[in-house]
């Protein structure tokens, strides 16, 4: 069965994180995703994490079942053609992702002179235009003071881009909520979002903004408990560690069952007159509750109460490395249907996820590997633009265009 998105094309111009997600997120949901780089590849071509082979398992895991197109865009005549491209007619065509801000040639007000209907969704960095990533973002906002040791001052990044990630779907969102709008109305738009409008917005919606408004004290750093609630990390007998979080009442009442400690939170709370089924009260009163629980943990291993904790349905997890996850969770291998493993050409075979949404209409597409860069220049320019064979052929021959097929040709002639 075809996927969801079946018979749309998306034309991706991108690099970092937040525009290739949204490009791969539809590509998986079955559209077609035709991206185009510079010959030689992008920026984020050679992007870390590496192989051994030295090639980019971030930019093949960022273009899962895209197309490529490799041009010289330094060359009018591949501007011309990025231009057809992005432009090309179709119902369902006339759809361009991009986060890369080039004023004349590539912007909507030029492209849309060739095709009335575009829509174009830009990411910029923040609303006035200046370049912006996760890591000044994040330092920007504040989120590296509330994260890290308790009492140490030192801000700390996050290694996990966030706002990159809340970006890309949003991107996708604005696309598909675009897309309806052209299908009611037969017109297109320019849409834009700023990556750091993205973050700040998120800290609205989350009270952040508000508390730093409204209330005298800072919200300060916390370690690994969970604000706000009770949530908190224990070294177990065997040096392991888990996390066991506390959030609604459920969780906390199987805390204190299975840990058999109901006696001594009773006199905690006695002591301080207050009721611990609150959440904030078991916020302020966490180090007491730590307190009581460090012994029971220090005196098992995991594997003592790993069984019991899933009896009674707790919400626990273990810390481990990203290989420990890999070689002990199931949820990562192809146990869990979202998995297959794929042979990414130059990197070697490795589980691969397809998209994590299971549409009930429509099976679940497996996933694809990332192309090599330029593989579908030619069927592009054939099928999309429309051009004949013999100019093909003098594309690449001038070196406008590439592909790894034609350059095999080259080399055996």
């Amino acid at each position: 069965m075809s996927g969801l998105l079946s018979g749309m094309r998306v034309v991706e111009g991108s690099a970092f994180v937040a525009v290739p997600l949204a490009g791969m997120t539809l590509a998986q949901m079955g559209a077609e995703v035709i991206r185009f780089d510079r010959i030689g590849g992008g920026l984020d071509y050679g992007r870390w994490p590496v192989a051994p082979s030295g090639q980019s398992l971030f930019w093949a895991g960022m273009n899962k079942g895209k197309k490529s197109i490799a041009v010289d865009m330094k060359t009018e005549r591949g501007r011309d053609l990025i231009t057809q491209v992005i432009t090309a007619p179709g119902e369902e065509a006339g759809l361009f992702l991009t986060n890369l801000r080039v004023r004349g040639w590539m912007d909507y007000e030029t492209l849309s002179q060739h095709r009335k209907d575009l829509i174009q969704v830009t990411l910029t960095g923040d609303r006035h235009g200046r370049p912006q990533v996760d890591y000044t973002v994040n330092p920007a906002l504040g989120i590296p003071h509330i994260t890290g040791a308790e009492g140490s001052a030192d801000p700390v990044a996050n290694a996990l881009p966030a706002w990159d990630l809340v970006a890309g779907n949003l991107c996708v969102s604005a696309l598909l909520g675009a897309e309806r709008h052209r299908l009611r109305h037969g017109a297109g738009q320019d849409v834009e979002l700023a990556l750091k409008d993205v973050a700040a917005a998120t800290l609205g919606h989350l009270g952040m903004i508000g508390d730093a408004s409204i209330n005298s004290d800072d919200r300060g750093k916390s370690g690994n408990a969970l604000y706000g609630a009770y949530g908190q990390d224990f070294v177990c007998a065997d040096g392991r560690r888990v996390m066991i979080i506390g959030l609604t009442d459920r969780q906390w009442r199987g805390i204190v069952k299975v840990t058999d400690t109901k006696d001594a939170m009773a006199r905690l709370a006695q002591e301080h007159n207050v009721n611990l089924m609150n959440e904030g009260v078991r916020w302020r009163l966490r180090h007491d509750i730590t307190a009581i629980l460090e012994p029971w943990f220090a005196a098992r291993a995991v594997a003592d109460f790993a069984a019991d904790f899933d009896t009674a349905g707790l919400t626990w997890s273990e810390f481990r490395t990203t290989r420990q996850a890999l070689a002990e969770d199931a949820d990562l291998s192809t146990a869990n249907p979202m998995f297959r493993d794929v042979v990414q050409p130059g990197l070697g075979t490795f589980p691969v996820p397809s998209c994590p949404i299971q549409f009930s209409a429509y099976d679940r597409q497996p996933p694809k590997a990332a192309p090599a860069l330029g593989l579908h220049t030619e069927e592009i320019l054939g099928d999309v633009v429309g051009l004949p064979d013999v100019e093909i052929a003098q594309l690449f021959d001038s070196g406008v265009v590439e592909s790894p097929a034609w350059s095999a040709r080259r080399g055996a002639a």
